[in-house]
């Protein structure tokens, strides 16, 4: 069934056009990759989907779950299921891991948290991704190493369960262990009621995962659409073939 279905979208960074016509469409049980040169518009991508206010759907519709979201706020689409990691993750002082995603949690379902139940589940999700527990009481990623701050983006998405999750260079700058630990999450994350979208300039955090479509964005479309194997061709022939003249 279809879960996302981007249409003719153009949109802006600022003042300054990035997407230029762009379609993509993503089924439910699906994991889909997107790569391409720097300025192509792949965050922008990201951010008009979760509907980042820096960024300016110009027109096209962007279709949620059968329903067109264009009109909806960050906050109304994350209710919706979508959700998002960053590049770099803010840090917040004075809120504690466990109280974000608790409040996390609450606004998007709309119901109380069984804090006995929350407070399991978060110490599971954490023991798999091989985070100290004590870092539940530490100041959200206050003084975290940039995989520490990954590590717990990747927290998030296994405690609120989106629908879709957009992964946007969640690997940047991560080494080995850390990168294996992210796709290990995503893979405990995924099934078939969910989809997953990852953008990304690297391969490794692809290794363990099964990807099913990999997307070439190229000047603000998608020029090239293949299997997962595209992805290490890109990685050993570069983005001159799909660069146009």
């Amino acid at each position: 069934m279809e879960l996302l279905n981007i249409k003719n979208v153009y949109a802006n960074a600022g003042e300054k056009e990035i997407l230029k016509g762009l379609n993509l469409k993503i089924k439910k049980g699906e994991i889909h990759v997107i790569m391409g040169p720097n300025g192509a518009g792949k965050s922008t991508l990201a951010n008009v989907i979760f509907n980042n206010p820096e960024y300016k759907l110009i027109s096209g519709d962007i279709i949620f779950n059968g329903e067109n979201i264009n009109e909806l706020k960050t906050a109304e689409r994350a209710k919706k299921g979508i959700f998002m990691s960053f590049q770099t993750p803010a840090e917040v002082p004075g809120i504690s891991v466990t109280n974000f995603l608790k409040t996390a949690k609450a606004n998007v379902t709309g119901e109380p948290i069984k804090v006995f139940a929350f407070k399991r589940e978060l110490e599971e999700n954490m023991e798999k991704l091989h985070m100290k527990p004590t870092y539940s009481n530490r100041d959200l990623n206050v003084g975290f190493s940039g995989g520490e701050k990954k590590k717990n983006e990747i927290l998030q998405m296994l405690t609120l369960n989106p629908k879709l999750a957009i992964l946007d260079e969640t690997d940047s700058g991560l080494d080995v262990d850390a990168i294996r630990t992210v796709s290990d999450g995503i893979n405990m994350f995924k099934n078939k009621e969910n989809a997953v979208l990852i953008i990304t300039h690297g391969t490794k955090i692809l290794e363990q995962l099964h990807v099913d479509y990999v997307h070439v964005l190229v000047d603000g479309k998608i020029v090239y659409t293949g299997d997962g194997t595209l992805a290490k061709k890109i990685e050993k022939e570069g983005y001159s073939n799909y660069l146009g003249d």
